[in-house]
């Protein structure tokens, strides 16, 4: 077992009693030219223990600034438990066909664990220690070479072949993204990330940034992109109707880490990251889009008594709210909550929220359209000053409601309760 362990792929015979044991040739010593992809797939599942192919193989012989062959494989499918973060990875480190270590963590950066494979080298004593590995100048030196090696394969894969590339993305994109931190490689990687976006038709669809901004309307000089946990939940949130209706893109971001990713890098190339919840109409002045829908206006009489209708709300909802405004955003929906912070989301300051175990609901602006047909009930009611009970109860259930949009809630009581009360005045109609 020791020998199988250690001395799999020395050259040299080694028998034990009469039995050659060492019978695996040491493929990655061998000319790519000399390997043909059924090698590849028989190596990589006696290293791996996988039933299935490999969904590409990357072999690599370099002789400076450091000597050393590698044989690194992508498996077609992620061995992630629950779908979690994966730190049982590495690669395993050979000198002179002896192995010294499995997992070798310090081959490869975090987010290219999904590697599998072995990284020889003649440069390196046999008897390395553990600690010496960690701090030597010539893991780090094959470190940074397989990291370019792998994202120069993955670009050529994602500009070859799509599917398979997509096929990576879906299986061990989550893992990919912690790259989001290496400044190095940093340009490479950008490329490399993969979207859902509002042009798809299903949330199985990908789009690069390269592609948005090929697609980007004239005179438009920022990504919009919106968080939620699944297509359907963007689709119906109210902070994308004035860019759907303008006709512009809006990436579709699913996983907390995507827009951390996002507000991390800030911008890419010539174009900045933006919250669409943060986007105003004036921000798409010089942006040649398609034709706002002509809709049914407030009359100047219903414009007196918009600053009622808001002061009111006001009153009602206290210091629940930073402030109540009128909203440029919202075309469909009646009303919405928005950071006031202008940088950060309200999905992100939610995700924060949850990091720190902050259960309390942020005070957010609350955003009216006057439009829509409730809010302009609402003036009615105003305007008559007619059933101030009813109208503080539709005013709190509308403000429980769009906290339930954003992922908030926290008295499920009051919502109900504001639900039966709304429920018995309408029977009674």
């Amino acid at each position: 077992e020791i020998i199988k362990k250690h001395s799999n792929f020395i050259s040299f015979p080694i028998y034990v009693e009469g039995e050659k044991i060492n019978t695996i040739p040491a493929l990655w010593k061998e000319p790519k030219f000399n390997i043909t992809q059924q090698q590849y797939n028989e190596f990589y599942k006696f290293l791996t223990y996988d039933p299935e192919e490999p969904l590409t193989t990357i072999h690599i012989s370099v002789d400076v600034p450091v000597q050393f062959s590698s044989i690194l494989f992508i498996p077609k499918r992620s061995t992630a438990i629950f779908d979690t973060y994966s730190f049982d990875y590495g690669l395993d480190l050979y000198v002179n066909r002896v192995l010294i270590q499995r997992k070798n963590k310090d081959l490869i950066p975090q987010y290219l664990g999904f590697l599998r494979g072995v990284v020889d080298s003649e440069d390196l004593p046999l008897n390395i220690s553990r600690e010496v590995i960690q701090e030597s100048v010539l893991i780090k030196k094959i470190k940074n070479i397989i990291t370019k090696q792998v994202l120069n394969h993955l670009s050529k894969m994602a500009k070859e072949d799509k599917e398979k590339y997509n096929i990576f993305w879906r299986e061990h994109g989550k893992i990919f993204k912690l790259g989001y931190t290496d400044q190095e490689n940093k340009d490479r990687f950008v490329e490399l990330l993969r979207f859902n976006s509002s042009i798809h038709k299903s949330s199985e669809e990908l789009t690069s940034l390269d592609e948005y901004i090929s697609r980007m309307k004239e005179g438009q000089k920022e990504i919009y992109f919106i968080s939620g946990g699944s297509r359907e939940e963007i689709e119906k949130s109210p902070h994308i109707e004035l860019l759907k209706e303008k006709g512009l893109e809006v990436l579709y971001l699913y996983e907390p880490i995507d827009e951390f990713i996002l507000q991390f890098l800030m911008k890419y190339k010539d174009y900045t990251f933006k919250p669409a919840e943060h986007v105003k109409l004036k921000d798409l002045e010089g942006i040649k889009t398609d034709k706002r829908s002509e809709e049914q206006r407030l009359t100047e009489e219903d414009k007196k008594d918009l600053d009622k209708l808001i002061a009111k709300i006001k009153e009602i909802l206290k210091d629940k709210v930073q402030d109540v405004k009128i909203s440029e955003r919202l075309v469909q929906s009646p009303a919405c909550l928005v950071n006031p912070s202008g940088v950060m989301s309200s999905q992100m300051q939610k995700i924060i929220q949850l990091i720190h175990k902050d259960t309390s609901i942020p005070k957010l602006i609350l955003e009216i359209n006057p439009n829509h047909s409730i809010i302009k009930n609402l003036i009615k009611m105003v305007k008559t000053d007619s059933n101030t009970a009813l109208f503080n109860t539709i005013v709190e259930h509308l403000y429980h409601l769009c906290l339930i949009q954003i992922g908030y809630l926290a008295d499920t009581n009051s919502l109900i309760e504001h639900g039966f009360k709304i429920i018995e005045k309408a029977t009674e109609v």
